[in-house]
């Protein structure tokens, strides 16, 4: 089993993670309800709280966006959210001042509709960003989700494509292709980042980079500097599964938690990986064979 370091293993529920150049991380606290950084001496202080927050990224404001899944119900003992919360009404992205902590809605619909439960974000060099997301799912119907393209003043917001739960999200180096990964489905799937591109719709949009067989579903994903994609693979042999995107081959590192939900890179090679290991509550680091991609905004 892959050995790591432990930076904490008091985070409650971990997802989200981003590095500082101190090399303290911010994750979120999907259980806690809280955006949290985690000091590299495990040292943990609050940045802001949130119902349902998701995945993170630094924005060119110096400010952090969250995508808000709108909260989820969670069984006593059981480390899996099992369904929307009770006072679920809509997800959202969220903008968060680093230094008072002031949480802002940026965006909560696309054309009229309500976003279900945003996931996983990244921006490109640009200042636009992309973002999934992986639908609500209630006892007896479900809520549809998709991948988006925006602006971070708010006037801007558009569905790529819709009608699959997507959960991670990647642009390739160049910028020329972001990576979606459907989480029921076991695929990783590419799309152009042309916004002429027309939108597309189910389970024919885009084209699939590599597909998982068994119980392995699909969560968070990162870039490599090369372009190889970092996917977090939850349940049966969970761990991060670094994909080649022209080939589809994949070799999985594997981590000792079924929830593995997600990695980022840091340090200044970019060779230092940070893992949320989210049903034992712990933010993992190790030593990574391949440097990460430099995401455009982190500090």
């Amino acid at each position: 089993m892959t050995q790591f370091e432990v930076m904490s293993s008091d985070v409650s529920f971990p997802e989200g993670p981003v590095v500082m150049d101190d090399g303290s991380v911010i994750v979120v606290e999907v259980r806690g309800q809280r955006v949290t950084r985690v000091k590299p001496n495990g040292e943990k202080q609050v940045i802001a709280k949130i119902p349902g927050p998701n995945g993170l990224a630094f924005g060119p404001d110096g400010a952090l966006y969250c995508c808000n899944n709108g909260g989820f119900a969670w069984e006593t003992g059981n480390p899996f959210p099992v369904g929307p919360a009770a006072d679920y009404t809509t997800g959202s992205i969220e903008r968060i001042d680093l230094r008072t902590g002031k949480v802002e809605r940026v965006y909560d619909s696309c054309d009229g509709t309500k976003l279900a439960g945003p996931n996983d974000i990244m921006f490109a060099a640009d200042g636009t960003f992309w973002f999934t997301d992986l639908g609500k799912t209630f006892q007896h119907h479900e809520l549809l989700g998709g991948l988006y393209h925006a602006k971070i003043d708010g006037s801007s917001i558009r569905r790529v494509a819709g009608g699959v739960a997507f959960n991670g999200v990647g642009l390739s180096p160049d910028g020329r292709t972001v990576y979606a990964a459907a989480s029921f489905m076991r695929w990783i799937v590419a799309f152009d980042t042309d916004p002429k591109a027309p939108a597309a719709h189910g389970i024919t949009a885009g084209t699939i980079v590599t597909e998982y067989g068994g119980r392995r579903l699909l969560d968070s994903l990162a870039m490599e500097a090369d372009g190889t994609i970092a996917q977090a693979v939850v349940l049966e042999n969970a761990g991060i599964s670094r994909a080649n995107p022209k080939t589809g081959k994949e070799t999985t590192v594997p981590f000792p938690d079924v929830l593995t939900t997600n990695i980022c890179f840091g340090g200044k090679d970019m060779k230092t990986a940070y893992v949320t290991l989210s049903s034992t509550n712990t933010l993992a680091k190790l030593p990574w064979p391949a440097a990460g991609f430099r995401l455009p905004f982190n500090g």
